[in-house]
């Protein structure tokens, strides 16, 4: 089969794509290599940052230890907040600042690497917190160059922030997630050392599974690359650009590692070989998401983190109400893959195939509901919530959350169909219970 055959190509229509990573290394014990890596890229004084659970495991000791073992000075910073907000990322900015460093690295999960990456953003080009943050909520102007180097070390796999050009934040007036999306933002090396994982409690590996699951799922589902008008340069082809086959080698694969390691991963933590292809999997879907794009359940995510009130997740810190990432995705993704289903069956297909599911002779009307019957039934032998009403949400908070996901037209816009604000109300509304 051609890698072109399930693009068709339209006149006037996108006819290129970009495949860019970050450059990564992956294995046990790589983390003990940051210091020579760091030395390398140029450093000499050097921001670590991390938050305050993941400062005290031994990943951050190992790090700093290399780091100092390279000859480089070194300051900690480990006041990251976990789901980070405005407020934390202008602390984490002027921190840097102050600091006058000429190199990041971040040991921890997702919150900690977009920290880094604002953090190095704004003291290298200093602005209003909202010039570099994307429509609507913020100016959207293109970071002016590049940053100065910055190594991530994921201590979950999730996220994949060390693959991407994204920092994700809550904006705490508005209520909402929002962030920045610049391939400056990309950093200069990424470590994946699945040893790290080994510290990780059942849920939070299953959330992190599910937020793989997701940018897998929703980038091999989204619109074409080639649905796209063509670009009047290449500058301007956009970091998001759509389904593409590589994105689709990419991610049936992580779909596949995922259903298949996740319940082993929650039984036995310290078991290597069911959280290494995790990891992997996290990397693969990064850099598939990363070139094409996630849609509708991660717009919609944004909103039910954001008017979160009182849910409190085990195995996350206890000081205030929070939706981690992975499941304020989840809860809404059998229900869109339901409505867009039809709109995009092959791919919808081609994700429950990688599942385990067999695909003979089933239509395209039902591609969405075959691949939504296969998460939901993870998603109970894996414990996370039955939809939105488990995070305490309710028919009345539908208009909240349709207003808060509207503004997310960068991810809307790259759905195999429109979406309506009647079709947001109708999706939550089907995401409030699910079995």
């Amino acid at each position: 089969m051609s890698p072109q055959s399930s693009f068709t190509r339209r006149d006037g229509g996108e006819y290129a794509y970009t495949i860019e990573a970050t450059k990564l290394k992956f294995g046990v014990g790589a983390i003990g290599e940051i210091g020579a890596d760091a030395k390398a890229l140029g450093m000499t004084r050097v921001a670590l940052y991390t938050d305050p659970r993941v400062a005290k495991l031994e990943h951050v000791a190992t790090a700093a230890r290399s780091l100092r073992d390279a000859g480089l000075d070194v300051e900690i910073y480990d006041q990251v907040e976990v789901e980070p907000t405005d407020r934390s990322f202008l602390a984490g900015a002027e921190f840097a600042r102050a600091g006058k460093f000429d190199g990041f690295v971040s040991v921890g999960g997702g919150s900690v690497m977009d920290t880094a990456k604002a953090s190095n953003l704004y003291a290298t080009y200093p602005a209003d917190l909202l010039t570099y943050v994307n429509l609507p909520v913020g100016k959207a102007q293109p970071v002016p160059g590049p940053l100065m180097p910055h190594i991530a070390c994921p201590t979950t796999f999730g996220t994949a922030s060390e693959c991407t050009g994204m920092a994700i934040f809550d904006m705490l007036e508005m209520e909402m997630k929002t962030g920045i999306a610049h391939r400056e933002l990309r950093p200069s090396l990424g470590i994946l050392d699945p040893a790290a994982l080994t510290s990780l409690p059942p849920l939070v590996v299953a959330a992190n599974a599910f937020d793989v699951f997701s940018h897998a799922i929703e980038s091999l589902t989204a619109k074409p690359y080639t649905e796209r008008p063509a670009p009047e340069t290449p500058a301007l082809r956009p970091m998001y650009q759509g389904a593409n086959p590589y994105s689709e080698i990419a991610c049936s694969e992580a779909i596949r590692l995922i259903a298949a390691n996740i319940e082993r991963a929650m039984q036995t933590p310290d078991d290597l070989s069911a959280r290494e292809p995790l990891m992997f999997a996290g990397m693969l879907a990064g850099i598939g998401f990363g070139n094409s794009g996630c849609h509708v359940p991660h717009a919609m995510s944004y909103a039910v983190a954001g008017l979160v009130r009182d849910y409190h997740p085990e195995g996350w810190p206890d000081d205030h109400a929070m939706v981690p990432h992975g499941i304020s995705v989840i809860v809404n993704a059998p229900a869109v893959y339901r409505l867009i289903g039809p709109s995009a069956a092959a791919s919808h297909l081609r994700a429950a195939e990688a599942m385990g599911a067999d695909i003979r002779n089933i239509p395209d009307a039902r591609a969405g509901e075959v691949l939504a019957e296969r998460v939901i039934g993870l998603m109970r032998a894996t414990g996370v919530p039955n939809g939105l009403a488990e995070l305490g949400y309710g028919d009345a908070d539908i208009d909240a959350l349709t207003d808060r996901t509207l503004p997310q037209k960068r991810l809307l816009d790259i759905a195999p169909r429109d979406i309506s604000r009647g079709d947001l109300g109708q999706l939550f509304k089907d995401s409030m219970q699910y079995w």
